[in-house]
């Protein structure tokens, strides 16, 4: 136990010497997430509905045996005791049950059901990683703008006081960088606390110590859709999304289901036979044995309407599950078309971000430049360094919604693979 705790120990430390990338965390998650592990053995559970299905279909062979122990008095007045014992092997070969077809197609159905369920898995493991990812790069981000906005803060803050006490500033400059540092300074204890969350999420993803992430690279090219047409995404989720073809196996599962229960209207025809070996200890009694083959008939003609309610119930379930098919189909095209607005729309965010970033350094520049020959104020300055700390939040921020934008619209169209976070490594820093 000692030895495996170290050489986990070692493998942790060894993976946290270099930074970790998107493709390296979902390796971890795949491997360790609670959540993906439950829906595989949800797999492997819906895997055995085929089997099942299937025996329906098969011979059954059923043994049974008896010893009877009988004490016996007549009106002679003669009396016996005795022991008999038998057994009988009987097959039964399903000929015609209607209800046994339909039960083999819709674990069928059912399998393709799991199997598509589980594709989902992997896919909300790939966004959830994602995003876990993304949650602590901002976090990191928004640390380092509160603590690189507090050290500029706290320069404007001494050049105030010290303006102050030579007697060319006011006191309303001192007092204005002092409120802009206090609420900095909790704006840095906020924004560690968010990253110590986020990082205890990943964790929780990865079941291990979080890593060193790697970020995003300084410019980073966020590319559009290809094709860039929103029709042609919501047509692609309408027919391929996971979640719809969930829809349409469930769909018709329910309608395999009315046939199935209208089944128990129908006769049954089996093919049975059975060799049975008795053995009677009586003074007077005979041992026998016996084989029988033969066709049976089966027909149910009343239950006291249960056949009939059991009907009723699986057409409204069958109403219920197309209407959820409707739901399941619309859904897919709006969250289609949302992704690709916010890939399309953060892009174009993205660089008026950047041109916004770019601007606020300029005029962060300019008004220090004023201050230095009168014609602004610290005030002037301490907005000009919050435009410039803002911006660059913003920014940070929008490439990672796009990202991830990028990413649910694969999702959503059913095409998001591993090959797609590979992509967004290439976007970081080695």
């Amino acid at each position: 136990m000692r030895k495996t705790l170290l050489t986990l120990a070692l493998a942790t430390l060894a993976f946290s010497a270099e930074a970790a990338n998107l493709s390296d965390i979902y390796k971890q998650a795949r491997r360790n997430d609670a959540v993906y592990a439950s829906a595989q053995s949800a797999y492997k559970a819906g895997l055995e509905k085929l089997p099942q299905g299937r025996a329906l279909l098969l011979p059954s062979v059923n043994l049974s045996a008896n010893v009877n122990h009988v004490n016996s008095d007549t009106s002679a007045s003669s009396s016996s005791s005795y022991t008999s014992h038998g057994a009988t092997l009987a097959l039964t070969q399903p000929i015609y049950r209607k209800q046994n077809l339909e039960t083999l197609a819709q674990a069928k159905l059912q399998v393709q059901v799991v199997e598509d369920q589980l594709k989902l898995a992997e896919q909300d493991l790939m966004l959830r990683t994602a995003q876990a990812y993304f949650d602590v790069l901002l976090a990191q981000d928004n640390l380092s703008t509160a603590e690189a906005q507090k050290t500029a803060i706290a320069e404007q803050l001494a050049l105030a006081k010290k303006s102050f006490e030579v007697g060319a500033a006011t006191i309303v400059d001192t007092r204005e960088a002092q409120a802009r540092y206090d609420a900095t300074v909790a704006q840095e204890i906020a924004s560690r606390n968010e990253l110590d969350v986020k990082r205890r999420t990943l964790e929780k993803l990865i079941m291990a110590v979080a890593p060193q992430l790697a970020p995003l690279a300084g410019s980073v090219t966020v590319s559009l859709p290809q094709p860039n047409d929103m029709e042609s995404w919501v047509r692609q989720a309408r027919e391929n999304s996971l979640s719809v073809s969930v829809g349409q196996s469930l769909a018709e599962i329910a309608r395999r289901e009315v046939e199935r229960q209208r089944g128990g209207y129908l006769p049954t025809v089996d093919l049975t036979a059975s060799y049975s070996d008795n053995h009677n200890g009586s003074l007077s009694g005979v041992d026998s044995n016996s084989a029988q083959i033969g066709v049976q008939l089966g027909w149910n003609l009343y239950q006291g309407g249960l056949t009939g309610s059991l009907v009723r119930e699986a057409v409204a379930n069958k109403e219920r599950a197309g209407f959820d098919l409707d739901n399941t189909t619309r859904q897919a095209e709006l969250d289609a078309r949302q992704s690709f607005l916010g890939v399309v729309s953060g892009e174009a965010q993205v660089r008026a971000l950047e041109q916004a970033v770019v601007s606020s350094e300029a005029q962060l520049a300019s008004t220090k430049l004023g201050q230095e020959v009168g014609v602004r104020t610290a005030v002037d300055v301490l907005n000009a360094q919050q435009s410039l700390f803002s911006a660059k939040r913003d920014l940070a921020s929008a490439r990672y919604a796009v990202l991830m934008s990028g990413l649910r619209l694969k999702a959503v169209s059913g095409a998001l693979a591993e090959a797609d976070l590979q992509a967004v490594d290439g976007l970081l820093k080695e």
